[in-house]
């Protein structure tokens, strides 16, 4: 079994795959303080729970955007799953495909990860929305080849902003208001940050299309695309598993590449 470990700003997902299967997943806050016995402690009893032995576990891959969190996730695998993981961005690690940036070390893991599987899932030239704690635009031509993208603020992190800067401004749930036009402040405001990111991300999407030159797919992932997915048809694939699936296919492409 493979232990696929995405490593986001604000959470980490540990996903197990038995082949294609994902047989458990699971989500912990971004902490760079928390040392991997403490992360193998929480992690072993979830396993446990699935009915998963840790000697099932033969093999791991990171991705991650936080560099402090990376030898504690190393250090984890080693020490309670016996194996030494794939990390994406190391020297050596085959993608298996082309990043056309001037600096491309300076991509985040997250982002090329989901640009592999959403080559290896999708045909022709797309755009892949991701809604984390920012939410990214990036671009893959009919190759797969990572051309680029955009990077706009979470829909999380306005809504705080917002709340820190204006003394009156309450901290507010995220959700699809029944009208635009707000008639007290918390409907106001939700109004303003949901269909505010529903016009960014039409607005973005057309103004990507009109540059690159064609009609693309678009796939949205992360944990807000199901909201946005049903409230726009510039969005035309939902898919929550895009990263992990990244994570499974990079993994093979270096197994096979070492066999």
């Amino acid at each position: 079994m493979l232990l696929a470990i995405d490593a986001g700003n604000t959470n980490i997902v540990f996903a197990v795959f038995d082949g294609e299967q994902v047989r458990g997943e699971w989500r912990a806050s971004t902490d760079t303080d928390r040392t991997a016995d403490e992360l193998g402690v929480w992690l072993m009893q979830l396993l446990t729970i699935e009915s998963i032995r840790r000697e099932d576990i033969s093999a791991a891959i990171i991705a991650s955007v936080v560099p402090a969190m990376v030898f504690s996730l190393k250090t984890l695998c080693r020490r309670y799953f016996n194996c030494d993981p794939v990390v994406v961005g190391s020297d050596g690690v085959n993608l298996g495909i082309s990043i056309l940036l001037d600096r491309p070390e300076e991509v985040g893991a997250d982002r090329l990860v989901n640009a592999v599987a959403a080559h290896k899932c999708y045909q022709g030239p797309m755009i892949v929305i991701d809604f984390g704690t920012a939410t990214t635009f990036d671009v893959i031509d009919a190759e797969g080849n990572y051309c680029g993208g955009a990077i706009s603020p979470g829909i999380n992190l306005s809504l705080e902003a917002l709340h820190m800067a204006a003394a009156k401004l309450p901290r507010v749930a995220i959700g699809r208001p029944r009208t635009v036009i707000g008639k007290a402040t918390v409907p106001a405001m939700q109004s303003g940050i949901f269909w505010g990111y529903v016009g960014l991300i039409e607005g973005l999407v057309k103004r990507i299309q009109e540059e690159f030159g064609s009609e693309m797919l678009v796939v949205a992932t992360g944990g807000l695309a199901p909201l946005f997915a049903e409230s726009t048809k510039v969005i035309h694939k939902l898919d929550p598993d895009l990263t992990l699936r990244g994570l499974l296919e990079i993994h093979r492409r270096n197994t096979s590449k070492a066999a």
